[in-house]
């Protein structure tokens, strides 16, 4: 039986959590997987901290971090990555959002593709199987346009860079030094593949179908594209100077 954690990050998400919650336990339970669930909860206005207790009371294997403010959802991974593996000694940990955009239905599909060797394992909405429900074509040309940058500037070797749906071996997340990466948003997503790439760990690619939030606001605007930019800059930097060093 495969040990994993999943790790989900929530600010206002108390309506999505209350339907995801089940959903993995109901698919975890069907493929025979032994799963905890690590819920990093930034003191939302709207109760989902207060639900994720009585979740976590109601089905005995959840842990909810309560954070007194909106600090981010690089540093929520990092804090949830130490707790799966300190606390729960999980063999594969997942990233993935909490708003019912990643159908736990994909899980299995993760697990297949680390048995074949993968050590970290993307969702990707890009390659074929793939896709996305529900995005205006201004959301589609920002994701598109990222992905083609990340790639051509940081050399990364995957479809998806932005793909917040990941599942990492243990010993891989354990190898890194994850904790080091100061970026938030989706720049702590090309950062974390930049890291697992340039360490020479193998990175593959699962095909999801991302279903664009029903209920809540998005977290996209302009301060995440200016971020991820500068992250992108940031690691093109890192990776001359290691070429001409």
């Amino acid at each position: 039986m495969v040990q994993i954690c999943i790790v989900l990050p929530t600010y206002n998400e108390r309506e999505n959590i209350l339907r995801l919650i089940p959903k993995i336990e109901e698919v975890c339970q069907k493929n025979n997987l032994s799963n905890f669930i690590v819920i990093v909860d930034d003191n939302s206005p709207d109760g989902t901290g207060q639900l994720a207790d009585q979740l976590a009371e109601q089905y005995g294997n959840i842990k909810v971090l309560h954070r007194p403010r909106k600090s981010g959802i690089g540093s929520a991974y990092k804090e949830g990555f130490r707790i799966a593996l300190d606390e729960f000694g999980a063999r594969v940990i997942f990233e993935m959002d909490a708003d019912l955009s990643h159908n736990p239905e994909f899980i299995p599909g993760f697990i297949r593709k680390l048995a074949e060797g993968y050590d970290v394992v993307v969702g990707s909405r890009y390659i074929p199987g793939g896709g996305i429900e529900g995005w205006s074509f201004y959301r589609r040309l920002v994701s598109s346009g990222a992905n083609f940058l990340a790639r051509l500037l940081v050399g990364i070797k995957i479809h998806d860079v932005t793909s917040g749906y990941r599942a990492f071996k243990a010993d891989l997340l354990r190898s890194i030094n994850y904790q080091s990466v100061k970026s938030e948003g989706y720049a702590f997503q090309i950062e974390m593949i930049y890291l697992c790439q340039k360490a020479g760990f193998k990175v593959g690619e699962e095909p999801i179908i991302f279903i664009d939030r029903k209920i809540g606001r998005s977290k996209l605007n302009r301060k995440e594209v200016v971020r991820f930019a500068g992250a992108t800059f940031r690691l093109l930097l890192t990776r001359l100077k290691n070429v001409l060093s």
